[in-house]
């Protein structure tokens, strides 16, 4: 339980909590500011500490911004003086670390001597590092210009322990997917007047290639009457609903890149967390989606069940063999509605910093660079996930959405269109239902708000 003065601090600081498992400990916690001294003095039980952080605010929005950030810092001192726990990204808990260093670069500044001050890792400031390094052409030429498309095909064949994203599997929701099909093509119809440069097209899942390839097809279509974008990603999926025909029908329609997502290559650890596909068909999924010429990503989860940093490792190893064009690497996440929630409260995989230096590593040694991050609460070790390319093969629909940058208009169950002004400067969102009968239900209302939202 959290007693504080100062309310608006209360999200920042609940974040520090969670990440030290101490959100059920009774804190008191008093802010004071006197000109540019920011001093937080925190108390637990008997134990009583005063942290004061020099922070220059001019303004209000700049003095709650320096207010966060010295109450997150304190907290963070406080619990990490205590439980000699550090983490790799220090007291930072946000979802886009790059976003922090951007703005110090606009105003002129290195980013460095903040992240130091946030107590982040050298090796996690020379990665962000890298990553703008990787981003700059992509940045510059679509911050404030253009818009992304994501098209939401929420279906997949079984639910993933880890995974909260669909509620049943598709047996469950396959007698929507034709009305579903129709729905998402009147939503793609509807944003012709809306759009002024496409940047990038994303057809997203779960598994988009668990539709039929009619459906597909159909969808593709009305994508490409919008105009042609340079960059198209289908988000195929799982490896054992990859067929010629899909793939034939993708480069028939312009797609560029495929996704083959076997988050490990242990067979064992596939049958532990509900996949139904063997490492077998991964290799197969794969050798048929490059006789077309896409570049292709590969997903990995590091932390997964019970492996080890070996068995990561084979992963890793397997998956750079077939020298895909991306390889993303993930941090295992702790997320609400999930099989792994139900059964857990709080990760512990003791080898996930090797897991995650081990593909830096690795990736590294192997031509990949970094070019996107971001993290997500409850992740194991409070680490990240992280986009790696052969130089030149960014993609920039990660790029854009990771960095908000410019516009992304979305569709289908669960999107979540963003108007962005100023090149990221303010951002209005609109969401729509993630359950798939209440999306259907509401299709002509979600295409009223956004149109009323981009013009």
């Amino acid at each position: 339980m959290l007693h504080t003065n100062c309310e608006f601090l209360s999200a920042e600081i609940m974040d520090v909590l969670r990440l030290f498992g101490a959100e059920e400990e009774n804190f008191s916690h008093v802010f004071l500011r006197y000109g540019d001294d920011f001093i937080n003095t925190i108390k637990c039980g008997e134990d009583s500490r005063t942290y004061s952080e020099r922070w220059h605010a001019e303004g209000q929005i700049e003095y709650k911004r320096c207010a966060k950030r010295s109450a997150k810092l304190a907290f963070y001192k406080y619990l990490s003086q205590k439980t000699a726990l550090t983490f790799p990204w220090g007291a930072l808990t946000g979802i886009r670390p790059s976003k922090m260093a951007y703005a110090e670069l606009a105003e002129g500044r290195d980013f460095a001597p903040l992240f130091s001050r946030f107590l982040v890792s050298e090796e996690n400031t020379r990665i962000i590092r890298r990553i703008i390094d990787a981003q700059s052409g992509i940045y510059a030429a679509n911050k404030g210009a253009g818009e992304d498309i994501f098209v939401s095909l929420p279906f997949c064949p079984t639910k993933c322990e880890y995974c909260s994203f669909i509620t049943a599997p598709m047996s469950a929701v396959e007698k929507y997917t034709e009305q579903y099909t129709q729905a998402v093509i009147s939503e793609i119809e509807s944003l012709k007047p809306l759009i002024t440069r496409i940047n990038s097209v994303y057809v997203g899942g779960g598994t988009p290639f668990c539709l039929e390839n009619s459906q597909l097809t159909r969808i593709y279509a009305a994508i490409n009457a919008l105009g042609t974008a340079k960059e198209f990603t289908v988000e195929a999926g799982r490896p054992d609903t990859f067929t010629e025909e899909k793939l034939q029908a993708c480069k028939d329609f312009g797609v560029t890149r495929i996704c083959v997502n076997p988050q490990t290559f242990s067979d064992r650890t596939l049958a532990l967390i509900g996949r139904r596909h063997t490492t077998a068909q991964t290799y197969a999924a794969y050798e048929m989606a490059a006789k077309y010429g896409f570049d292709i990503n590969v997903d990995l989860i590091a932390g997964l069940a019970d492996e080890r940093a070996e068995d990561f490792e084979k992963s890793l190893s397997a998956a750079i063999s077939l020298d895909p064009a991306n390889i993303t690497v993930h941090s295992l996440c702790l997320k609400s509605g999930s099989r792994l929630k139900e059964s857990t409260s709080r990760l512990n995989v003791s080898d996930i910093d090797n897991m995650i230096a081990c593909s830096r590593a690795q990736l590294t040694a192997a031509g990949y660079v970094p070019y996107y991050l971001y993290r997500q609460k409850y992740q194991a070790g409070a680490n990240e996930n992280t986009g790696w390319c052969k130089s030149g093969r960014e993609c920039t629909y990660n790029i854009d959405t990771m960095e908000e940058i410019c516009s992304n208009i979305a569709v289908g169950a669960g999107a979540i269109s963003k108007r962005v002004y100023g090149g990221g400067m303010r951002i209005e969102r609109l969401a729509s239902p993630k359950d798939i009968p209440t999306y259907l239900a509401k299709v002509q209302e979600i295409i009223s708000q956004r149109n009323a939202l981009f013009r």
